[in-house]
This record gives structure tokens, sequence and C-alpha cells, in this order.
């Protein structure tokens, strides 16, 4: 994708004037374009993958394969590694919102949303970033950790092929801190924090910061309610 490329968007709801509003929105900004509408997770997935879309805007909540099982299934195949996904929900913290990050979604927004902050969300993932809000994230995992129905997938020893730095920078990440920002507080360039964010997610098999994130709550890394 280059600059002059615009950024395709595939746009998965149930509800066909909740699509067509976000397409609206997406619409006013010159470097990105809506290349496909879905109604279900079934539809989303072969757009994603006919279209050759880079961002998917993935309702939960949809008839047939809902968007948690669509989540995965895009996130889960090779051929769509590019592809990232962004959960759209009604409420910022949303009993569903932390399965969809775990199924590898790269951030999510809440669908009163400005076409500013739209616009701004689907550059940062379709980069590579992440889009968490540090304090609805917090609050988020914490729930779900603290619930009788959590299931934790990772344990404490699946750090122990980190060094000690990348266990640092891990922490940072899931106190929401860009690489610019965890480059500026441990004083290293922005490329050094790339590489132990990106060597963190290889050794704990996440797919994006969205994951490093939940890997560093699920683990005890980090706890709720620090930083």
């Amino acid at each position: 994708m280059t600059g002059t490329t615009p950024i395709r968007i595939v746009i998965a709801d149930d509800q066909a004037l909740v699509r067509a509003g976000f397409q609206i929105l997406v619409d006013t900004a010159p470097d990105l374009t809506v290349v496909g509408q879905a109604a279900t997770g079934d539809e989303a997935v072969r757009l994603a993958r006919s279209t050759r879309a880079d961002v998917v805007l993935m309702d939960i909540r949809m008839p047939g394969m809902d968007g948690l099982a669509a989540t995965r299934a895009i996130t889960s195949d090779g051929e769509l590694s590019a592809v990232k996904v962004l959960v759209l929900t009604t409420f910022e913290i949303d009993e569903y919102v932390f399965a969809a990050l775990r199924a590898g979604a790269s951030g999510f927004l809440g669908k009163s949303v400005e076409a500013g902050e739209l616009h701004d969300a689907i550059r940062l993932i379709a980069r590579g970033d992440s889009l968490l809000s540090p304090v609805a994230t917090k609050t988020l995992i914490a729930r779900f950790l603290a619930g009788p129905a959590s299931t934790v997938e990772h344990v404490p020893e699946d750090l122990d092929s980190l060094t000690d730095r990348e266990r640092e920078v891990m922490t940072l990440v899931a106190a929401g801190l860009t690489n610019d920002e965890i480059a500026d507080l441990l004083g290293i360039s922005r490329t050094t924090a790339k590489t132990h964010v990106n060597r963190a997610m290889l050794k704990l098999g996440a797919h994006d910061r969205a994951q490093l994130v939940i890997i560093a709550y699920e683990t005890g890394l980090v706890r709720p309610g620090s930083r």
C-alpha cells in the first residue's frame, strides 16, 4: 500500500443504515475507500478476500457467523494476514470486545465515533498499530479476568522466553504507550522500541499489539489497576 493508494475498507454490520452511515463517514477522507459492505460474518470474510481489503470494520452481533467468528477466520487465515479488523461496538466496554481482541482484532471503537476519529483509527491499524484506549482496555480486561467465566490461556511461564527489556516494553505497550512514547521514556530509538515489541509478539505468538496487551494481563505481568 503506497501513499497514493487508498486504504481499502469493508464495512460489516447487519443493519443497512449503519453500514450506509459508516460509508458516508469513510468516504469523506480522500485516502480511504469502501470496497464492500457485508451483512453477515460469512460475507465479511468473503469480501475481505475478494476485495483485498486492508481493514474490516466489524460489528459483533450479526446473524449466522457473528463478528467474533469472522474476526477469528480472518486473522487465522495466512492469505488474509494483511487484513486488520477494527471492532465496532455500541458501548466502549462491551461484553464481546475482549473476545474479539483475543481473536485477533486490532482494536475497537464506539459506533458514535466522529468522522475524524474514525479516519485516524483506520489509518492507525492499517499501518500495523493497534487502537486501544488504555483506560477502556484495562477496565475491560479487569472485568473478564476477574469473572468466574474467564478462561486464561497464558501462564506466567510463557514470559520466560522474553528478555528483561522485552518484558519492560511489553508492560509499556499494555499501559497504552505507542512506540514513540516507549522510545522517549526508555531513551532508545523508535526502531529499537518497535523491534522489542515485534520480538515479544513473535515469541508469544501474538497477532498484534492488542493480543500482546491481553497476554500481559493474562500472565500477570500487568495487573488491573497498575499504572
